[in-house]
Parts: C-alpha cells; sequence; structure tokens
C-alpha cells in the first residue's frame, strides 16, 4: 500500500519520492517475544526521557532531553531489544517538542504513553555497512536486527532501485502484527498539469453519500461495508447483555476487534480505490476545506482528501481547497444569488432571482469547483 509521499527536487529533473509498502508479518514465537519486549522498552524509555524532561525543567528552566544511553547501565534489559528502536524513541519526543514549541496552539504537550491506550509499535532505520544493510528483504520475509529474518505476506514488491530507509512494526488490538516498510525512490518530476472546467471536478463532503459530484454523480460506500457495520452494532448490543470478565465476554470482544479491523481494511480499500479513481480521470479535484474532527461521521472523508492529494501531486495535479466558511450551499450556482438561509433538510430548493431548481448538495459542489478555478487560477 502506497503512502504519502515527500519530494525533494534533484539537479537531473528527477525528484526523491517516500513510498510506504504495508505487509503482514508471521514472527516465530521467539520473535513475537521480541517485538512484545521492544514494544515495552519503547514505552519505558519514553516516559523515563520525559519524566527526567520535566524534572530538569523544573529545576531549571532549561529544555533538556537525555539519551537512551543514560539508562541502560540501570536497565539491563533494554539492551535485549534493538537500539535504533530506542534511539526513534528519543527522536520522536524531541520532534513533539519541537513542533509544540513551535505553535502550542495546535500541538499539546507531550503526555507519558500507558500501554492500554497507545499502539504497540516500533520503527528502526536502516544502516548501510559494508557487509551490508542492516534491514532489508527477502523472497518472503524481512531481515530486522535482533529479531533475524521475519516471514511476510507482500501484496506488493519494491522496484529494484527503491533503496529502503526505515520499518515501523506494529501490533493490532486482535493481535497480528504488521510493518511499514518506507522506501526511497527517485522518479521523473511530472510535468504540471494546467486544469480547466471541462477537467476538473468540484467534491461536496455528504454525510448521506459520502460525497457527491458537481456532474450529480455520487458516491456511496459498498453494500458490503454497511452489512458489515449493521453486523458490528448488533454485536455491541450483545456485548452489553453479557458480564465483563466472562469466558463469553472475553470472546465477544475478540469478535468485535476482529470485525472493527475488518471494517476498518474495508474502508480503506474503499477510500483507495475511489481516489486512485478520480485521480486518473480528472486533472483536478476541488473540496472545501471542512473540519472533520466535529462531524460525527466516521467515513473517512478526511483520509479520502490526503490520498487524493498525494495521488494527484504525484501526476502533477493540484487539489484545491476552498475556504471552508464559503457559502457554497446557499450560493446559487446559476445566477450566484446568495441566500439568506436553506434548510438542510430540504434536499432540493428553488433560486427566487432566477427561478432554477437546484439539488442542494450537487450545487454545493458546483460551487465549491468554480471558487477553486477562480482561486487557482488568479
Amino acid at each position: 500500500m502506497p503512502g504519502r509521499s515527500k519530494k525533494t527536487a534533484g539537479s537531473n529533473g528527477e525528484v526523491v519520492q517516500y513510498t510506504t509498502l504495508k505487509v503482514r508479518l508471521c514472527p516465530t514465537p521467539a520473535q513475537a517475544e521480541l517485538f512484545e519486549k521492544t514494544f515495552g522498552c519503547c514505552r519505558y524509555i519514553w516516559n523515563q526521557m520525559l519524566s527526567d524532561q520535566q524534572r530538569f525543567y523544573e529545576e531549571t528552566g532549561v529544555h533538556f532531553i537525555p539519551t537512551p544511553a543514560k539508562y541502560k547501565p540501570g536497565t539491563p534489559f533494554l539492551k535485549e531489544v534493538d537500539n535504533q528502536a530506542l534511539t526513534q524513541e528519543y527522536n520522536k519526543l524531541a520532534q513533539a517538542f519541537r513542533v509544540f514549541f513551535k505553535n502550542p496552539e495546535s500541538f499539546r504537550h507531550p503526555k507519558f504513553k500507558r500501554k492500554k491506550d497507545d499502539r504497540d509499535s516500533f520503527t528502526a532505520c536502516s544502516h548501510e555497512f559494508e557487509s551490508g544493510p542492516t534491514i532489508y528483504t527477502t523472497r518472503d520475509g524481512i531481515r530486522m536486527t535482533k529479531a533475524g529474518i521475519v516471514k511476510a505476506k507482500f501484496s506488493r514488491r519494491p522496484q529494484a532501485w527503491w533503496k529502503l530507509k526505515r520499518i515501523t512494526v506494529s501490533r493490532t488490538k486482535t493481535g497480528k502484527y504488521y510493518c511499514s516498510i518506507l522506501y526511497e525512490c527517485p522518479v521523473k518530476q511530472p510535468e504540471a498539469v494546467v486544469p480547466t472546467a471541462e477537467t476538473t471536478i468540484g467534491l461536496k463532503y455528504s454525510m448521506g453519500h459520502f460525497y457527491v459530484a458537481d456532474n450529480g454523480a455520487m458516491a456511496d460506500p459498498p453494500r458490503w461495508l454497511k452489512r458489515s457495520q449493521e453486523k458490528l452494532e448488533k454485536l455491541q448490543q450483545k456485548l452489553a447483555r453479557m458480564e465483563p470478565g466472562s469466558r463469553n465476554y472475553e470472546d465477544g470482544v475478540q469478535k468485535y476487534r476482529l470485525l472493527h479491523e475488518h471494517i476498518a481494511n474495508q474502508r480503506r480499500d474503499f477510500l483507495h480505490k475511489e481516489s486512485s479513481r478520480i485521480a486518473n480521470d480528472w486533472d483536478a479535484v476541488c473540496v472545501r476545506a471542512d473540519d472533520l474532527e466535529t462531524v460525527s461521521d466516521r467515513s473517512g472523508f478526511g483520509q479520502f482528501r490526503e490520498l487524493l492529494r498525494y495521488k494527484l501531486e504525484r501526476q502533477g495535479k493540484p487539489l484545491i481547497l476552498v475556504e471552508r466558511y464559503t457559502p457554497t450551499s446557499r450560493t446559487c450556482s446559476a445566477c450566484g444569488a446568495l441566500q439568506e438561509k436553506v434548510l438542510y433538510k430540504n434536499r432540493t430548493w428553488v433560486c427566487p432571482e432566477c427561478g432554477t431548481r437546484h439539488q442542494r448538495e450537487v450545487n454545493a459542489a458546483r460551487n465549491i469547483k468554480s471558487e477553486g478555478l477562480a482561486r487557482h487560477c488568479a
């Protein structure tokens, strides 16, 4: 599964693109035990460094984060895991403080990690030596420091010229292990595509249809996703009637986690396929920059926007964001008249100025497209 890309221009017209592939791991019991130790050590070192940073700041007023090397003499179990995983925890904590100090209104102060609240994961970078890289892939696995070759299931193989930069091993609530592999790959810089009205599409977020396009097209999540969500609701009702701590309750919780994970995978598959289709069919996409964190709907439209962004970017196409407070639903796309109020429960409305009958969400999508193109071409 390709991830977000970050591009840096080169001297020969090429750019460096970063791609992430996610694979399923099948570790042996010994390797799984090592992973669990590494998760715990990463959580421990994070909390120790954060605690000492807070104490040092209270005593001196100076920001300072100790390195993991300080804690190894007194905690021998830290030497049992990959040192790179501990170093990355230091880098993550330092980065968390950097963004917090830069913009404390948008980023919160780093907090302590708890096993029940945080996802189990660790990151390790690959280093090149004369004997070869410290981390590399094989025909049916991934070679890691300390763990050796861990069997893996690849849904997609990297190209020969891609360079492995780092890996992130994670464990889901259902007990499955995954590895996200970050690759650096040089690609030819795409030529910028100039959008036109005919090759641009406007999308309006819709709680009823996921999105509505300016041409009247609507994207509804697949039926199988809705059926899975209905099963999840029934399972939640059964769990509510069970006695917490009982064997049936624990079995029900595991079924709930498995189904929840299955739904997340189904939704992710739908988002990737839909975003790829739109990015390939259109030269530009206009959407409104809605704050989706305040919306109770969990359709994943925010993730959909990010997928669209990097997939369009890789083809030299723009994702055009329109100001979130633009009155797209209250503006007539035919004559431009602004209405004082449009009831959102009404699917259609008639413009009192020109008499045009509008489907509310289609009209909003058309205004998003026209506003986006006007700002992009200005």
